[in-house]
């Protein structure tokens, strides 16, 4: 065979991978209002920059008549790009060959490039489309598996893992992505179940649809699955392409730069009146986020579940930092068993991959009630205050009205080794609210008093005026200092400057025993 012939033949099986399994099928997968593997892949990396590995590469599988349907690529594209000229790892499931479903060689072509991406330090892509174990290979298909939930567990916290979930993912497939950092799902096409709703109604007499039962506002919103509900495939991948654009490339590496026009030291005036006077009225959080980060951007996570908590990404100053910050115009942004899973899972990514923490407080407490208690909340609460407690990266902690109780003490306080510590006038920083305080410490004497409710209210101004308020909590060195609310971002600025070469360690062992 000549070389011209070599060639053709290569230009000839270059062409007919990239058909995956044909037209007819990539006709179906357009027709159910999803892109093909390729037409993702296409969005979401720099265009020209996708390199692929492994085209070649068909299953092993001569059982049940597998020896006659072996396609080129197996079902999954692998292979390496740059976004926005960063340089990332990448598997999409092609549903049009086997149903994007997993067999031996597929998950050897996975394996290959999650190994990659650790050797060289760079983030893995998962575009999810598929429809589980290839049943023809056996144990083939689930060992691949295992094969892959090892390397997901290995590459926690390495490597940033973001998994999106785009058409089908049922049982073992479920697990590689739940180990992987965040979850982008799309409404309408995504699911994620451990079983399907036939199965559920055969063994438990529950009706439920695929939809409700693990679609992407189901995970987004009620089990934490899902951190995003994307309207869409391209949403999704933006979505991807924007949070790349907060992390590091691994843990050894600070998360990117990203130069700013505005100015360091300014001082929105809108933050003076923003908190209001009475401490139970409540406030958007969210705003005052957006007054103080760079050009006002805030890309939040997990935004359906946990409402009383907000996290996610901003940049004071060009550096990329997590937020944690109470929401008070959610339940009064009091800690709950979501709030508190939430907080937890992201302050330790923020910690895995260098990223500055800064904590906005405003917190009432934690929710009581029998349903909290039986489900767990002290274990749950003890997780956010175990990732604080752990968290090694440079954390800023904003007290902005309440900070009552143990939930003062979670929230990212001094003595969770807080670095920076500051807070606005009108905190209020106390074991419990004054009108708890006052019946409590005056039970006899409001018991005794003829107008109980006139002194009740005289006690409780004077508990707020003597004791909850930040400056007894300056005067210990809790509160490194009081702040005018317009100063918040300069402040924050300054203090990341300083923290940039902050170095903590943990004591030598294997790792904590956290209460899961």
């Amino acid at each position: 065979m000549s070389i011209e012939e070599k060639l053709k033949k290569l230009e000839e099986l270059n062409a007919k991978s990239l058909l995956g399994g044909g037209e007819e099928r990539i006709e179906r997968q357009h027709a159910s209002g999803k892109l093909t593997a390729r037409e993702r892949i296409e969005l979401l990396f720099d265009p020209g920059s996708f390199v692929e590995i492994d085209r070649f590469v068909v299953h092993r599988c001569n059982d049940f008549g597998m020896e006659k349907t072996k396609i080129l690529g197996d079902g999954v594209v692998t292979g390496y790009g740059r976004i926005a000229g960063r340089q990332v790892f990448l598997f999409a499931q092609d549903f049009t060959v086997f149903g994007g479903s997993l067999s031996g060689a597929f998950a050897k072509k996975i394996c290959k490039i999650m190994d990659l991406a650790v050797k060289v330090g760079a983030p893995v892509v998962g575009l999810n489309d598929g429809a589980g174990a290839r049943i023809q290979e056996g144990v083939t298909s689930l060992a691949g598996y295992g094969d892959v939930f090892l390397r997901n567990v290995l590459s926690s916290g390495v490597v940033p893992q973001i998994s999106v979930i785009m058409g089908p993912c049922a049982g073992g497939a479920v697990y590689s992505p739940a180990m992987t950092d965040f979850i982008i799902m799309v409404k309408g096409t995504a699911n994620m179940m451990i079983t399907g709703p036939d199965v559920i109604r055969t063994v438990t007499h529950e009706d439920v649809t695929a939809e409700e039962l693990g679609g992407a506002i189901t995970h987004a919103s009620k089990s934490n699955v899902a951190d995003f509900a994307a309207n869409g495939e391209e949403e999704g991948i933006q979505i991807t392409r924007t949070l790349l654009s907060y992390i590091p490339q691994n843990n050894l590496e600070d998360p990117p730069f990203v130069p700013t026009d505005d100015p360091t030291d300014r001082m929105d005036p809108a933050l003076r009146t923003l908190v209001p006077d009475n401490p139970n009225k409540p406030y958007d959080m969210k705003e005052l986020i957006k007054l103080v980060v760079d050009d006002h951007g805030f890309f939040e996570i997990g935004a359906l579940f946990g409402k009383n908590l907000i996290v996610g990404f901003g940049r004071f100053g060009g550096r990329s930092v997590g937020i944690v910050a109470n929401q008070p115009a959610h339940l009064a942004g009091v800690l709950d068993i979501d709030a508190s899973k939430k907080g937890a899972r992201f302050v330790r990514f923020c910690d895995a991959f260098n990223i500055p923490i800064v904590t906005f407080v405003d917190v009432p407490g934690f929710l009581p009630g029998v349903a909290q208690e039986h489900g767990g909340i002290i274990k749950q609460g003890a997780k956010l205050l175990y990732a604080f407690c752990e968290a090694t990266v440079p954390r800023i902690t904003i007290i902005t009205r309440k900070a009552y109780g143990g939930a003062y003490v979670v929230m990212s306080s001094k003595h969770t080794r807080a670095d920076i510590n500051l807070a606005y006038p009108m905190a209020e920083l106390a074991v419990m609210g004054p009108d708890g305080a006052v019946n409590i410490i005056f039970r006899n004497e409001l018991k005794d008093a003829e107008d109980s409710e006139a002194r009740r209210v005289d006690l409780e101004a004077d508990y707020r005026e003597n004791f909850a308020n930040p400056y007894k909590a300056a005067e210990l060195g809790y509160i490194d200092g009081v702040i005018r609310p317009e100063e918040t971002r300069p402040r924050v600025i300054q203090a990341l400057e300083m923290l940039s070469g902050k170095r903590d360690h943990l004591p030598p062992k294997k790792h904590g025993n956290i209460p899961l």
